[in-house]
C-alpha cells in the first residue's frame, strides 16, 4: 500500500521560513516524479514545484521560484520543500504527489498524500 505522509507545516510569520518534508512507503521511490501541490481556502489546487527522477530537473511556479527550493533523498524515500520569505499568499495545505507513467504496460501512477497545513501570519 502506497502512503505519502507529509510533516512541517505549522504557522509562521510573514518573512520566515518552513521545511516541509514528504516520506512515502510502498514504491520504488526513485522511480517517481515528486511535486507540491498547494490548495487555498476557496481556490484550486495548484502545481507548487516537481522534482524529475530521470534527470533531477526542477520546475516551479513563478509565485514560488526564488524563495522555495525542492530537494528529495532516494536513501530515504523523502521530498523536501524549503519555503523562505514567506507571505500570506502562500497560505495553503501543502500536498505532496507521486508520478510515474510505465511506458511499457503504458500505466500511469499518481499518489497523493493527506496535506499539511502552512498558514503565513502578516
Amino acid at each position: 500500500q502506497v502512503q505519502l505522509v507529509e510533516s512541517g507545516g505549522g504557522l509562521v510569520q510573514a518573512g520566515g521560513s518552513l521545511r516541509l518534508s514528504c516520506t512515502a512507503s510502498g514504491l520504488t521511490f526513485n522511480h517517481y516524479t515528486m511535486a507540491w501541490f498547494r490548495q487555498a481556502p476557496g481556490k484550486e489546487r495548484e502545481f507548487v514545484a516537481s522534482h524529475v527522477h530521470k534527470d533531477g530537473s526542477t520546475y516551479y511556479a513563478d509565485s514560488v521560484k526564488g524563495r522555495f527550493t525542492i530537494s528529495r533523498d532516494n536513501t530515504k524515500n523523502t521530498m523536501y520543500l524549503q519555503m523562505n520569505s514567506l507571505n500570506p499568499e502562500d497560505t495553503a495545505v501543502y500536498y505532496c504527489n507521486a508520478e510515474y507513467g510505465d511506458i511499457v504496460t503504458q500505466t500511469e501512477y499518481n499518489y497523493w498524500g493527506q496535506g499539511t497545513q502552512v498558514t503565513v501570519s502578516s
